[in-house]
């Protein structure tokens, strides 16, 4: 039997929580790209709190990088490189949290709860990923 002919779909509340999941982190995400954009002075002041400076580039890019990983993560095909692009992206978050000492549960740990999200979201939702990362009772 071949990979595919073995994958089930997910029973339907599993996947109604996981679309809910992934729902919640794209438009979250969506949202968070685009006020990288414009960029609000609230975005660049708080770039110059965590030490990258005021730069509207830099917020831009990172706007942009935003959006991209959460449309590769909300198109099925390419949801599995979204998610690690984003866990990496989320990672960076959380180390610069870390090194300018904000409040571990509020604002270092948001992005673990983010990524907790993004990975919850897609297993439940993607019966392969169920496949390779299996939880046995």
């Amino acid at each position: 039997m071949s990979a595919n002919s073995q994958i089930q779909s997910a029973p339907k509340g599993a996947l109604v929580t996981g679309r809910i999941l992934s729902g919640l982190v794209i438009v979250f995400l969506l949202l968070d790209g685009a006020i990288k954009l414009v960029p609000w002075p609230i975005v660049t002041e708080t770039m110059d709190r965590m030490g990258y400076g005021s730069s509207e580039t830099l917020a831009r890019s990172l706007g942009i990088i935003t959006i991209v990983c959460t449309v590769l993560y909300s198109v099925p095909p390419t949801s599995i490189l979204g998610a690690i692009l984003l866990t990496g992206y989320l990672g960076g978050a959380i180390a610069s949290h870390v090194r300018i000492g904000s409040p571990l549960f509020t604002h270092v740990l948001f992005g673990f709860y983010l990524g907790l999200m993004v990975w919850g979201g897609l297993w439940l939702r993607d019966p392969a990923l169920r496949i390779l990362i299996p939880f046995h009772r």
